[in-house]
């Protein structure tokens, strides 16, 4: 068994470039090969500034490198289905960037292609799983140190009115909740270990851009247990995550963008104090990277597999359709 992975980076999108990469080339068991543009200009250019060995001038010929075990795919939205499938298709593991398509049929599309290529590995990049400040926060729970978890709360916003930036192109899968809005979803599925039985949406779009600039909704989880939460493109930048249960409450300071160069903490506060829970940096992207290169070299199962991604795009779809109806939608 070999104790690397080679990576190749379908893109030169932002979000690799100047965040996912440089964490990827400080982990064990990650070789950041290569990256590819349709330009080969742009793609030489980003390989010097990472100081990446190779560049190819488009993304077939990255695909079709026998030297590439593993892609990252962090195109816009509406390329990770046909860019993820045509990785599977020549023979390459896929890191995916959220959201893993444009609705649930998508996740559904690709679990489907997926299943062909039995010895390929497909995750969903929600990277914020892996950071020990979540690890903790889902033990917690997982022990009962706040009691039965009764309600979650989400906000996550941005403030982004450039009408070039594929956030704000429909067509492109753009929006406020299929960028961030899916991590609001994310986090209650991932500490209540269940999906939402119904949910509830409302969402203001921008009368030019036609994405939806804010949106808010309701999860339920039945039982007494829900989840709510707002996501925004055009307020203040702000973020938290609230965990309410029974016997007390976890509050999580920074729980998406987690700063990988200074400590982050969490407060769990009961009916008789508050204790300030305190995390070294760690780089969740590294984690990610490494984490998923081992299921790799181990040929074990992802932490986050394509069932989840569905359940993801599913509430996604309901929200959508919700806000749409002003009604109440069962999720199947």
């Amino acid at each position: 068994m070999t104790h690397i992975v080679r990576w190749g980076i379908l893109s030169t999108a932002r979000i690799g470039t100047q965040k996912v990469v440089p964490a990827m080339q400080g982990g064990e068991y990650c070789q950041i090969e290569g990256i590819a543009s349709r330009s080969l200009q742009k793609a030489e250019e980003e390989a010097k500034e990472l100081g990446l060995p190779r560049a190819f001038g488009s993304y077939e010929e990255l695909l079709n490198d026998p030297k590439i075990d593993a892609i990252y795919n962090p195109l816009p939205n509406h390329l990770h289905l046909p860019w993820t499938i045509k990785a599977l298709e020549a023979g390459k593991h896929v890191l995916c960037e959220k959201p893993i398509g444009l609705n649930a049929e998508e996740a559904k599309e690709l679990k489907e292609a997926a299943s062909k290529f039995p010895g390929l590995k497909v995750m969903e990049a929600f990277m914020y799983r892996f950071h020990p400040t979540w690890k903790k926060v889902q033990a917690l729970v997982r022990e009962n140190e706040i009691g039965e978890v009764k309600t979650i709360q989400s906000f996550f916003s941005y403030y982004n009115i450039d009408p070039e930036n594929i956030r704000n192109k429909p067509e492109m899968g753009g929006g406020g909740l299929m960028d961030i809005g899916c991590y609001c979803i994310s986090v209650p599925r991932f500490l209540f270990e269940a999906e939402p039985k119904r949910v509830m949406g409302l969402m203001d779009l921008d009368p030019e851009m036609k994405v939806d600039r804010l949106a808010s909704g309701i999860l339920d989880f039945s039982n007494g247990r829900s989840a709510t939460f707002t996501c925004s493109t055009q307020v203040m930048p702000y973020q938290k995550v609230n965990v309410l249960g029974t016997d007390g409450r976890i509050e999580v300071e920074i729980p998406f963008n987690i700063p990988h160069d200074v400590p982050t903490k969490i407060w769990l506060h009961s009916k008789e104090q508050t204790e300030e829970l305190r995390f070294d940096p760690a780089n969740q992207y590294t984690l990610q990277g490494d984490i998923f290169s081992r299921t790799i070299l181990q040929d074990s199962k992802v932490p986050t597999p394509l069932d989840d991604a569905i359940g993801n795009m599913k509430v996604i779809d309901g929200i959508k359709e919700s806000s749409e109806r002003s009604e109440w939608v069962n999720i199947g």
